[in-house]
């Protein structure tokens, strides 16, 4: 099923719909890392398929006179196969949380084959594995595998369901953006991937290799929702997630493409007893960022759950449901001078012009002394008003002396489940079906294999 083609490891929409129409798990590629040199070890044996030759050890690939390096001999791809499937590889030096405050680099372990690909000058290390593997290293990646199973089996269900959607589906997925002399829009999709199917970085979903998977919570709950997604019209739905809504989640078109719908992820009230029920003026939604004391599930002080969910570097903020950060005038117009590479000047004011029903600006208006451009959609608003990334777009503003003020609600794009609000629910003594109900109230669990 992996094979080089246009020297890419994406995978064929045509391998993918027969493998699926025959009740068989696919194989998929992940790209890992990219950089100049890349350093490796072979715990086990795998075979070089390009020179039928068995290696273990610790090697590094380098670009020399445009191929690829590795034992003094030079080639244009490099595949490396386990000679069993338990087999492991380590690649060195891989960065995480890329952009993000939580960046850092991590030594990780994948089974799988090992490829390296140039393309621009760069090496590529891309993985491919089995779904079900990828799904519970996923799952373990983005959270705890002592968080509660059916907060686990729900995001099994999610993340098999985001993974596949594209490969299986007509939906358009666009990754643009558009400028004029006063607007920059742009947003991030998972078609920014050429080479391979999905990266393993918070742009996509994060997969930092095996862990301590076997006979843990977490395999459990890959094992019982082995083959599941969420459907809806009969197809498989690109079931989104973030850390926490806030309160309220968010429609699609707020963080991605417009035109595109996806009505499976509708905007819906974090809470079995809503307090509010829409906000839709700029006084409604300063109401809702000032109410710290509404029953949304997310709303989590309870630090026993939030260590369960957490990995230790999110574990550095807490403040994930209400957050502030307060700017020097100077400092905010530092950022967002070095972010835009535009010379705007001094910032005066920075003006919401759209919001979706959670609130996150996806078109902010920032009002310079030297130019007045709108910004959108809310990652680039995270992007270009944060030395890393504003936790979410969902902020009010507010003006002290030589200061700029944002409050806001919640961490991430808030689209689909949210994380924390799930693990409260699955606390709570709720069911994986019953959390995936909540989030997605109109799809429903198909087993494919």
């Amino acid at each position: 099923m992996t094979k080089y083609l246009n020297n890419t490891l994406k995978t064929s929409p045509k391998d993918i719909a027969q493998l699926l129409n025959n009740g068989i798990e696919p194989t998929i590629s992940v790209g890992i890392m990219h950089c100049n040199a890349i350093t490796f070890t072979l715990i086990d044996t795998f075979l070089w398929k390009e020179t039928n030759t068995h290696l273990q050890g610790t090697y590094t690939v380098t670009l020399q006179y445009n191929k690829l390096t590795i034992n003094n001999r030079a080639t244009q791809t490099i595949t490396l196969i386990p000679t069993d499937k338990n087999n492991r590889f380590v690649l060195h030096n891989v960065q995480i949380g890329i952009g993000f405050h939580w960046q850092q680099q991590q030594q990780q372990t994948f089974t799988g084959s090992l490829h390296f690909l140039k393309h621009s000058n760069t090496i590529h290390a891309i993985n491919c594995v089995n779904v079900e593997q990828y799904i519970s290293n996923v799952i373990v990646s983005e959270m705890r595998n002592t968080s509660f199973i059916e907060l686990l089996k729900a995001h099994a269900v999610i993340s098999r369901s985001w993974l596949l959607a594209p490969m299986t589906t007509k939906q358009q997925y666009t990754k643009t953006k558009y400028t004029t002399n006063s607007k920059y829009v742009k947003w991030y999709e998972r078609t920014a991937h050429n080479l391979f199917d999905v990266c393993a970085d918070d742009h996509c979903q994060r997969y930092q290799g095996v862990t301590t998977t076997q006979n843990t919570t977490a395999q459990q709950a890959v094992i019982q929702t082995r083959g599941e997604v969420l459907t809806y019209n009969e197809e498989i739905c690109d079931a989104r997630f973030s850390k926490s809504c806030g309160g309220i989640t968010e429609l699609f078109s707020t963080c991605w493409s417009g035109t595109a719908k996806r009505q499976y992820l509708s905007s819906i009230i974090d809470s079995n007893k809503p307090q509010y029920t829409s906000i839709t003026t700029e006084q409604q939604f300063r109401l809702w960022i000032n109410n710290y004391n509404n029953n949304s599930f997310c709303n989590i002080t309870n630090k026993e759950i939030l260590q369960q969910v957490l990995n230790s570097y999110d574990l550095t903020n807490l403040q994930h449901y209400r957050w502030k950060v307060e700017y020097s005038v100077k400092e905010i117009s530092d950022i967002v001078q070095q972010k835009s590479n535009l010379n705007l000047g001094i910032i005066q004011q920075l003006i919401p012009l759209k919001r979706g029903p959670s609130g996150r600006i996806s078109l902010l208006r920032i009002v310079a002394s030297n130019k007045t451009i709108d910004v959108g959609k809310e990652l680039e608003i995270r992007r270009i008003l944060s030395p890393t990334h504003l936790l979410s777009s969902a902020f009010i503003v507010d003006y002290a002396p030589n200061k700029i003020i944002l409050t806001g609600a919640g961490w991430g794009h808030g689209v689909g489940l949210c994380q924390i609000g799930a693990a409260q629910m699955a606390y709570q003594g709720y069911t994986y079906s019953d959390i995936l109900k909540h989030y997605f109230p109109l799809a429903k669990i198909k087993q494919l294999w």
